[in-house]
C-alpha cells in the first residue's frame, strides 16, 4: 500500500484524446509535497507517513509545529495529512514526492470537501420523489411525508432523512482516471469532476477497488536532488578565479621590486 498525495483543486478544463475525443478533466496542483514525519510499528503500532504541502509563514506557525518541521528539515507547511502505508512503501523524511507518483491511465480515489448548499429540503437533499401534485394535496407537494409513529414507539428515529443542512462534508469519489501528469508544473489531470470548490484541498490515493498497474513507482516517485558534483565544480571554479586574481595582484609588486634592484645597481 503506497502513500497518496495532497493537492489543491484549480478548476476544470478539457483535453483532446485520440481522434479528437473530448475529455473533461479536473486540474489539481501539487506544491512541494514532502514527508514531514514517519509512523513505525515499533514506536506507534502502525506504519504511515505524514505529508505536508504548501508553504506557511513561520510567524503563523506554533512553536511546537516549528520544531516538528525542523526535525524533518522542511519548511513549515499549510496542510498535513497522514497516509497508512506498508513497511516496504515507507518514504524517507524530507523527500519530495512528485506528480509522476501516479501514471497515465491509473485509477485513483479522490477525497475532498463538497460545496455547502445551506438548508435544503428532502427532495433536493435525499432525492425524495415528493407527494402527489393533485388528489387532495394542496400545499405539501415537496414535503417528505410522515416522520414518526402515532403510539409505538412514538418517536422519530435517529438518522431519519429529513430537511436540513446539505453539503460541506467529506466526499470520496472512487475509480477516477489519471489523464496526465506534469512534474515541472506540479499538475495532475483527472478525468471527470472532483468534489469541492476551487482552491480546496483534495487527497489523491490509489484506487482500493481496482488492481494497481505493475509499473507504479515504489515506494514513491521522488524528485531527484541536485547533483553535488556540479556544486563542487562551481566551488572549484570560484577558488581558481580567486587564486588567479591573487596572482595577478602580486605580479606587479614583484616586477616593481626587480626594477628597483636594477636601478640601485
Amino acid at each position: 500500500m503506497r502513500t497518496g498525495l495532497i493537492g489543491k483543486k484549480v478548476g476544470m478544463t478539457r483535453v483532446f484524446g485520440e481522434g479528437g475525443r473530448h475529455i473533461p478533466v479536473t486540474v489539481i496542483k501539487v506544491e512541494e509535497c514532502q514527508v514531514v514525519a514517519q509512523r513505525t510499528n515499533d514506536r506507534d503500532g502502525y506504519t504511515a507517513v505524514q505529508l505536508g504541502v504548501g508553504s506557511a509563514k513561520a510567524k503563523n506557525t506554533s512553536k511546537a509545529m516549528r520544531g516538528h518541521f525542523a526535525k524533518a528539515k522542511v519548511e513549515p507547511k499549510r496542510k498535513l495529512v497522514e497516509f497508512r502505508v506498508s513497511e516496504d512503501a515507507m518514504v524517507p523524511l524530507g523527500a519530495e514526492i512528485v506528480t509522476s507518483h501516479f501514471i497515465d491511465g491509473q485509477k485513483v480515489d479522490l477525497t475532498g470537501t463538497s460545496k455547502g448548499k445551506g438548508f435544503a429540503g428532502a427532495m433536493k437533499r435525499h432525492n425524495f420523489g415528493g407527494m402527489r401534485a393533485t388528489h387532495g394535496v394542496s400545499i405539501s407537494h415537496r414535503a417528505h411525508g410522515s416522520t414518526g409513529q402515532c403510539q409505538d414507539p412514538g418517536k422519530v428515529f435517529k438518522g431519519k432523512k429529513m430537511a436540513g443542512h446539505m453539503g460541506d462534508e467529506q466526499v470520496t469519489i472512487q475509480n477516477l482516471e489519471i489523464v496526465s501528469t506534469d512534474d515541472d508544473a506540479g499538475l495532475i489531470l483527472v478525468k471527470g469532476a472532483v468534489p469541492g470548490a476551487k482552491e480546496n484541498w483534495v487527497i489523491i490515493q490509489d484506487a482500493v477497488k481496482k488492481a494497481l498497474p505493475k509499473d507504479l513507482p515504489m515506494p514513491a516517485a521522488l524528485r531527484a536532488e541536485e547533483a553535488p558534483v556540479e556544486e563542487e565544480k562551481v566551488e572549484a571554479a570560484s577558488e581558481e578565479a580567486v587564486v588567479e586574481e591573487t596572482v595577478e595582484a602580486e605580479a606587479p609588486v614583484a616586477d616593481a621590486e626587480d626594477s628597483s634592484k636594477e636601478n640601485k645597481e
